[in-house]
């Protein structure tokens, strides 16, 4: 399972970074946030979960580096940043503002959930619970930033004109409901499965010791 869950990660993120989405990006914001929900929220959990708790799982062998609150923040503070005016315009029009941007979507995606859900899962209590908080953090700031995207009277970027019929801020609006959508239910599904695991095994124990 974990190898289908890690191919299935890397073909997402193939589509999402050599598919028609970056060419597409210049011109729409939807297309950028459908590129970025892409890696975040679908390829970053799939690889995680395809590599945690197998012998290529890092948090196994450095676990002090993977922090789940710690990479919430981190997360939170790129993704914020990125959606910065500046920093946005020069991810959708320099290659090279595109390739650090994803590559720095991926790296702290990787990081929020690799921290929640790698390590070993029968000594990793403490791990999980701040994978829930890491998670649920993660899941109401993406939440909150789709929504200003969704919801903004104007547009928020300087962009002349808009996508196919589009005006900049029908284009802006759709690109915040696609990130508050898709990220906000991605990392809420992913803390509500931690806690579903951990209810589990807290409920397991007393019968465990008994027998």
């Amino acid at each position: 399972m974990r190898r289908v869950l890690l191919v299935l990660g890397l073909l997402t993120l193939a589509a999402a970074w050599l598919g028609p989405l970056p060419q597409l990006a210049r011109h729409a914001f939807f297309a950028h946030m459908t590129m970025h929900m892409g890696v975040v929220a679908v390829a970053a959990p799939l690889i995680a979960l395809g590599v945690a708790g197998g012998q290529f799982d890092p948090v196994r062998h450095a676990p002090v580096l993977f922090a789940p609150v710690p990479a919430s923040v981190l997360e939170l503070v790129v993704v914020w940043a990125w959606h910065a005016p500046a920093l946005h315009h020069a991810a959708r029009h320099h290659t090279i503002g595109l390739m650090a941007e994803q590559g720095m979507f991926l790296l702290t995606g990787l990081l929020m959930w690799l921290s929640a859900f790698g390590g070993d899962a029968r000594r990793g209590g403490s791990r999980r619970a701040a994978g829930i908080v890491g998670l649920l953090l993660t899941s109401m700031h993406m939440t909150l930033l789709g929504a200003l995207l969704a919801l903004a009277p104007r547009p928020l970027y300087n962009h002349a004109e808009g996508f196919s019929g589009f005006t900049p801020l029908d284009d802006q609006h759709l690109g915040g409901a696609i990130m508050l959508i898709v990220g906000g239910v991605s990392y809420l599904a992913g803390g509500l499965w931690l806690t579903v695991g951990l209810v589990r095994g807290a409920a397991l124990k007393p019968g465990e010791e008994a027998s």
